[in-house]
């Protein structure tokens, strides 16, 4: 494994990299709050056949954080995307994205510049979201629930989450984490049945606060882009915070799309790690030529 740090935009990120040299480059994604850390359990089944990349996104782990708010938009943490692909890839070739929780928001983020963005254009080759969608699919999910009057679906995903009107509150969130964040961490660990499997360090407290940012930075979006990337969504059906019924229109933002459910949690990295490195190798393959090479666009 070989560690690194790169310098994005008011940061420095702090990225590994392992597995075959020169084959398929497969980058993954952590979301909140979690570091790279989350997918322990899934690099070394992908290492014998790609080359891995994982990084502490800025405010996590190793990662350093940005000085205000602002720093954590969704277009910082797309320059941050941008910034280690041109390091791991610097003859300009594609990656195969992957992104858990707010991994996958930013990595959708990504995806749906790919054709607008000069930096990015022919860079991704796919992309597989596990247990999120893109801040578009979301809003789209609570705009035509209330057109469709489908109250019961929107009820259903209101109570799952509830956090997201808690972090919008000033200064109590970050106290409730640095003040009580052992026993968040411990009540995170037994609620989602992660015993044995829990992936959290010291920096979780730090880590919280700082990624609280995350939710007051961006917003629900309600407009409509499309993607031509070849897109996978994984769908944990027994995710304590993402109802599966958000998922249903995702075929408007990403025409190239297969979805599988699995009967899961939300950290279903952790819990399935063969499942997960599996869909994730088949979708990689499936997006190779026949001489293991990335197809590119």
């Amino acid at each position: 494994m070989n560690a690194q740090t790169v310098a994005s935009t008011g940061v420095h990120l702090n990225v590994r990299t392992s597995g075959l040299p020169g084959g398929p480059t497969v980058l993954l994604v952590h979301g909140f709050p979690d570091t790279q850390e989350v997918w322990s359990r899934v690099v070394p089944l992908l290492e014998p056949r790609f080359h891995v990349v994982t990084y502490d996104v800025r405010g996590a782990g190793g990662s350093s954080a940005p000085d205000s708010r602002k720093g954590y938009r969704m277009s910082r943490l797309v320059d941050d995307l941008v910034a280690v692909i041109e390091r791991v890839r610097p003859d300009g070739g594609p990656v195969h994205l992957v992104g858990h929780d707010w991994g996958g928001a930013q990595l959708w983020e990504a995806v749906m510049r790919e054709g607008t963005d000069a930096r990015l254009s022919g860079r991704i080759a796919s992309f597989t979201s596990i247990g999120c969608p893109s801040l578009e699919l979301f809003g789209h999910f609570f705009s035509s629930g209330l057109r469709n009057h489908e109250f019961g679906k929107l009820a259903r995903q209101a109570a799952c989450s509830w956090y997201l009107v808690m972090f919008q509150l000033p200064v109590l969130p970050e106290f409730a984490f640095r003040r009580f964040g052992g026993r968040i961490r411990r009540s995170l660990t037994r609620s989602q049945n992660l015993k044995g499997l829990a992936h959290w360090s010291d920096s979780f407290t730090t880590d919280s606060a700082n990624g609280i940012n995350l939710y007051r930075a961006n917003g629900l979006e309600f407009t409509k882009s499309t993607t031509n990337v070849p897109v996978q969504i994984i769908v944990p059906t027994k995710d304590d915070f993402l109802t599966p019924a958000v998922y249903a229109d995702v075929a408007e933002f990403a025409p190239d799309v297969r979805r599988i459910d699995v009967v899961a949690g939300h950290w279903v990295v952790r819990t399935h790690p063969e499942l997960i490195a599996q869909k994730i190798a088949a979708f990689v393959d499936a997006h190779c030529n026949s001489n293991g090479r990335t197809v590119q666009g």
